[in-house]
């Protein structure tokens, strides 16, 4: 019986270690993740400009992309980054290329942000479940298509997702915050609403 209680009670101290462990994996590994993701970003802007100094890479860069955006804002100089755009979208390849990045940094920053009508979609008519996602274009004349809307649902833990076209009426629009939604989707529902 004395065997059986040592057992017994290793056991349980064993479950309670594990537990330690796990609890202990989950405070620590996002804070780890996160540093080591700026980490690595602010070493590689810092390699841009290698001086030797740690951290002036970093200056050098936000100081050259403030400058430029200083520039690209002024009346002078809009036209010629117009005509420059023009050329790059007559080139095969990279017109796709560049029109893709631009198109996906336009949405999430600067005037014309796309990402910024929250909506919750139910799924099917005789169904309950509902899906969170952005509204994109409200009209889809272009394509003949008027009693639907774009929406775009971003994948949880991901930086994919998937656009569908869904009846306007089964769209419902959220009167919350864009960067709280997302961040409600892309944790999972994990994150607070």
């Amino acid at each position: 019986m004395k065997k059986f209680l040592r057992y017994f009670f290793k056991a349980i101290l064993m479950r309670q270690m594990f537990r330690f462990f796990i609890n202990g994996l989950l405070i620590i590994a996002p804070i780890a993740i996160t540093v080591f993701i700026v980490v690595g970003i602010i070493d590689w802007m810092d390699s841009l400009f290698d001086l030797g100094i740690p951290g002036l890479g970093i200056l050098l860069m936000v100081v050259l992309l403030t400058v430029i955006g200083y520039i690209g804002s002024s009346f002078f100089v809009k036209p010629f980054f117009e005509v420059m755009e023009r050329i790059v979208h007559k080139v095969p390849l990279v017109s796709i290329i560049y029109s893709s990045i631009k198109d996906l940094f336009d949405a999430f920053v600067g005037d014309n942000q796309k990402f910024n009508q929250p909506v919750m979609v139910k799924m099917a008519e005789d169904s309950h479940n509902y899906k969170l996602g952005f509204v994109t274009q409200e009209v889809l004349k272009t394509i003949n298509i008027e009693d639907k809307v774009a929406v775009y649902f971003p994948h949880s833990y991901n930086f994919s997702g998937e656009l569908f076209l869904v009846p306007k009426h089964n769209v419902t629009y959220l009167d919350l915050p864009s960067s709280e939604v997302m961040k409600f989707i892309v944790s999972g529902g994990v994150s607070k609403l």
